[in-house]
């Protein structure tokens, strides 16, 4: 793949801090130039969130391998404030699962000393398919707080978390000694214009001016496609370009919008996420080959998003809006699986788009510098498949949950008083009627649209429909139905117990500012049965904390019966571990939890049908691995070497109904 020639040549840093740094990245002419010198940007996205540390030095070596010369992150501000007021940037893995993600620090310095550059998109915005676009869900129990504009409540949370964070990356900026040559503004802001609207400039203002009061010296910029305007640039700014086709195109534009500048493609996407229920999506190498020969030829620096994807970890993948409707019916959630088709897999393997990648890097690059050869392929463990030994009903789950709300109405996630007043952000949620009569085929109704999916039990029995089918999707029990109905059966029930277990399976990342509110659980309208209101309800959170999944106690013995349950299984590894896969065959849908930590999502309509589990998160010994199941359990737990695709019919129907 490559031939080792370092110690003969200066290295890219010693290249551009030979005699002293004296400037930042410059776009005052037509080409780069980092410290006086010309540089042309080979970046790629690798988000440290979505890669476990101790592959991040693996997987940026392999960036260098490539002939790249930057390395571009984005900053999710849900996880690193995961509570309000609350930060955590590494130093607090007993409070937050994803500390061990979060040493945004040591990310950086490791680049350096792998001999890249970073460009920095911190947000507060990201997109990226992340939950929530990044933004913290305890936002969302202030009514009247209007996210992704010049709000003065928004911009009073935005400037607080940026203060903690710029704090720490000012002292590793190119002109400091460190790796940051650039930093964005938001992100593809122009995609919030609304016909009739104008934009919110005076926010792209307000952020840049936050910025630079916190310290950031290296040029800034904007991204957003120029095919569809400019819209969320900003005078005397930097604009950058997005696509996946017709690139010569976008940099035509762009460069009629700023003659006088670089041409940078931010984002040239290498392929593209998946959503819940459609076919997995590629881009084949020879498109890959040419979208990027085209950039190339046509002068311009690029950053491919991505080069490596990784994994939305536990339950943090993000979703689309399809339509212009604000209501959840056109929800489309993303899988746990970010692979995203780019030249290095999830799990971190060469592709033969990376081996494109180098000869096209190779033939244009234009400095005369030392890069290392490739590292070594990784290798993956099948393990053997574990039965299921152990089961805890909703019931046994809910007798040891840590929260009970008595609440007369229904109340979303967000409105909860619990996590030091910021809500729940993630998992499930339980709307317990207790001590209610209901009459032999009676109707339950919920009101407006689910936010996202609801399970439907009496006395811990399920009633509600198993998934068989993607038009499953189109009735009770998903968010696509207003105003569902389920008919509770032919028994008669005195004093029982009514359970309403509802998911939430990824906030949006995406879309019109207006599609935001972003509220999960059931509170769009009530719940009633034969028409008349349920009230007094008891609500529990089910957040599946790593603390909290590692204390269970009492497991039964397995029943395996249709409804949501815990049920556990012992992986024992009596040697080294290795990477590998999880097979979800023989599950419906769920998430699995790898000693404690919620690992992915899976749902049986595809196309993810297995998950990434990196050796990190397992050790010598015995490996606790946990199914909640929604509908229908397996009984055993089975493992792969590779992953694998495939979706339930023709994979179109959301599309083809909603879009």
């Amino acid at each position: 793949m490559g031939v080792d020639i370092t110690g003969i040549l200066p290295t890219l840093y010693e290249h551009f801090t030979f005699q002293g740094i004296e400037s930042g990245l410059s776009d005052a002419q037509s080409d780069f130039k980092l410290n006086s010198k010309p540089l042309k940007i080979f970046s790629g996205a690798l988000h440290y969130f979505r890669v476990h540390p101790l592959y991040w030095r693996d997987r940026l070596k392999k960036y260098r391998a490539a002939g790249l010369n930057c390395v571009e992150t984005y900053v999710p501000w849900n996880i690193h404030e995961p509570e309000d007021g609350s930060f955590d940037f590494g130093e607090d893995p007993d409070r937050n699962d994803f500390s061990l993600f979060l040493d945004l620090v040591q990310f950086l310095k490791i680049a350096q000393e792998e001999d890249l550059f970073v460009i920095l998109r911190p947000g507060p915005y990201i997109c990226a398919e992340w939950e929530f676009g990044g933004l913290p869900s305890w936002l969302l129990r202030h009514e009247d707080l209007k996210v992704r504009t010049s709000d003065s409540k928004f911009l009073f949370y935005v400037e607080r978390y940026f203060k903690k964070l710029l704090a720490l990356v000012e002292p590793l900026q190119f002109t400091k000694g460190g790796s940051i040559i650039a930093v964005q503004i938001e992100n593809e802001y122009g995609n919030v214009k609304e016909d009739d609207k104008p934009i919110d400039i005076a926010y792209l203002e307000a952020l840049k001016d936050i910025i630079k009061k916190n310290g950031i010296v290296e040029l800034l910029f904007t991204s957003d496609t120029p095919t569809q305007g400019f819209h969320g640039a900003l005078p005397g700014v930097l604009a950058t370009a997005n696509c996946d086709k017709d690139c010569g195109l976008e940099l035509a534009r762009l460069e009629s919008y700023q003659p006088t500048k670089p041409l940078m493609v931010m984002e040239y996407w290498t392929g593209w996420f998946d959503h819940y229920s459609e076919k997995h999506h590629i881009q084949t190498v020879e498109q890959f080959y040419a979208n990027l020969s085209d950039i190339l030829m046509g002068h311009a620096s690029f950053n491919l998003y991505m080069m490596h994807g990784g994994t939305n970890w536990g339950f943090l993948n993000g979703a689309n809006i399809c339509g212009a409707t604000d209501d959840n019916s056109g929800f489309q959630p993303d899988t746990s699986s970010y692979d995203y088709h780019a030249p290095l897999a999830e799990n971190g393997d060469y592709t033969d788009k990376y081996v494109q990648l180098q000869q096209l890097t190779a033939e244009y690059n234009e400095l005369c510098i030392s890069q290392p050869a490739p590292p070594e392929p990784t290798f993956r463990e099948i393990y053997p498949e574990i039965d299921i030994i152990g089961e805890l009903s909703l019931d046994d789950l809910i007798k040891q949950a840590q929260h009970v709300i008595q609440s007369e109405k229904l109340l979303p996630m967000e409105k909860l008083d619990i996590n030091n007043n910021s809500g729940q952000s993630y998992g499930y949620i339980v709307y317990r009627k207790e001590n209610i009569d209901i009459q032999a085929g009676s109707t339950l109704k919920i009101e407006g649209h689910v936010c996202d999916t609801v399970i439907v039990l009496i006395n811990g029995k399920l009633v509600s429909n198993v998934f068989n089918s993607e038009e499953d999707l189109n009735g009770f029990g998903y968010w696509r139905a207003k105003d569902s109905l389920l008919n509770l059966g032919s028994e008669n029930y005195q004093s029982a117990t009514l359970d309403l277990v509802v998911e939430n399976f990824g906030r949006v990342n995406y879309g019109k500012l207006y599609q935001f509110n972003q509220h999960k659980g059931l509170w769009q309208g009530n719940v009633l049965i034969n028409d008349r209101i349920v009230s007094d309800w008891k609500i529990i959170p089910l957040e599946f904390k790593k603390k909290w999944n590692q204390t269970l106690t009492d497991w039964k013995t397995p029943t395996f019966l249709n409804g949501p349950r815990l049920y556990r299984a012992v992986l024992t590894i009596d040697s080294e571990p290795q990477d590998t896969y999880i097979d979800f065959k023989g599950w419906n849908k769920g998430v699995v939890i790898v000693n404690g930590f919620v690992l992915s999502r899976y749902f049986k309509i595809g196309p993810q049908q297995s998950a990434f589990l990196p050796a990190p998160f397992l050790k010598e010994g015995d490996n606790e691995i946990l199914m909640f199941e929604h509908l229908v359990p397996g009984t055993f737990i089975d493992f792969c070497g590779n992953p694998y695709f495939q979706t339930m019919g023709d994979g179109r129907i959301l599309r083809t109904l909603l879009c």
